[in-house]
């Protein structure tokens, strides 16, 4: 449930933000006539996302037990690479995020028509793809579809209100500082997800070792106690592993997080840099 929370919240906030900076860059400019059209993009988004989650939980039913498990290897790691993508794309780009919108707006006004619906629904659309997605990896890991819904919800509800706060200006929060934590937490669970996936391909006999143990600790660690579910619901850790499994896990985790890391540690300023006000790097609407 907490992976699920934290992808609400992280995606959910940067949804947010988008959504807040284009409505006061309109207000501010005297365009509110276009902000219906702003909230056009952001139903049209929803309701791509939501058609996705339906597709992806509805559609593979019927089909046979390998297919069904190919489909589900398949997609997780598909849901890796675009939670990766997401992590270092924000990693680049957060401290220009409000300029690059406000420049988008712009030329959304100008070239008038549907633009600027278009503008936000490829920017929330982007975040909710990735939550439907993601949520429904994490829903097929789970067995069950309360728990992680339920979490994801709370998720983006706790992002809906600080991005509010945000935008009224009564919680100042050093954006990059949050995105370098929930970065770092979603790249140990995409691990998670990316050594669920193989096992998923294994059980469909695309990729071989299903049967070629790393280690079993399901004596110690049972699924069925509430530290297995913990662990299961938040690192998808499997107390029987295969070594393939184990080899991605590691192999995707280490250095995925070691250039992490490295991209977003501090820059050091200059004197003549360091005369920048300290909250110049935040997101603010």
């Amino acid at each position: 449930m907490f992976a699920n929370f934290l992808i609400g919240l992280r995606e959910g906030l940067e949804a947010a933000l988008v959504v807040s900076i284009l409505i006061a860059y309109l207000v501010k400019s005297g365009c509110r006539d276009q902000l219906a059209r702003v909230w056009t993009g952001v139903g049209m988004a929803v309701a791509a996302s939501l058609a996705t989650g339906a597709i992806l939980t509805f559609g593979p039913r019927g089909l046979s037990f390998e297919a069904q498990e190919a489909i589900g290897g398949f997609l997780s790691v598909v849901a890796v690479g675009f939670i990766t993508w997401m992590i270092f794309w924000m990693a680049r780009t957060a401290r220009n995020m409000k300029g690059e919108l406000e420049g988008r707006a712009d030329a959304a006004v100008i070239a008038g028509g549907w633009s600027l619906a278009a503008v936000a629904a490829f920017a929330v659309g982007r975040e909710g793809l990735e939550t439907a997605l993601f949520l429904w990896t994490a829903t097929k890991a789970a067995g069950s579809t309360l728990e992680p819904l339920a979490g994801a919800a709370f998720g983006l509800a706790t992002a809906a209100g600080l991005a509010l706060l945000i935008h009224r200006g009564a919680v100042r929060i050093d954006l990059r500082r949050f995105f370098f934590a929930t970065g770092a937490l979603l790249i140990l669970v995409a691990a998670g997800v990316l050594s669920y996936g193989i096992h998923d391909l294994q059980e469909a006999r695309i990729l071989p070792g299903l049967n070629a143990i790393a280690f079993d600790v399901s004596s110690t660690v049972a699924p069925s106690s509430w530290y297995g579910t913990l662990l299961k619901g938040t690192l998808n850790f499997s107390p029987r592993t295969t070594w393939l499994e184990m080899m991605a896990w590691f192999g995707y985790s280490i250095p995925v997080i070691t250039v992490f890391v490295r991209r977003m540690r501090p820059e050091r300023t200059s004197p003549a840099r360091s005369a920048v006000p300290a909250g110049a790097s935040r997101i603010l609407p």
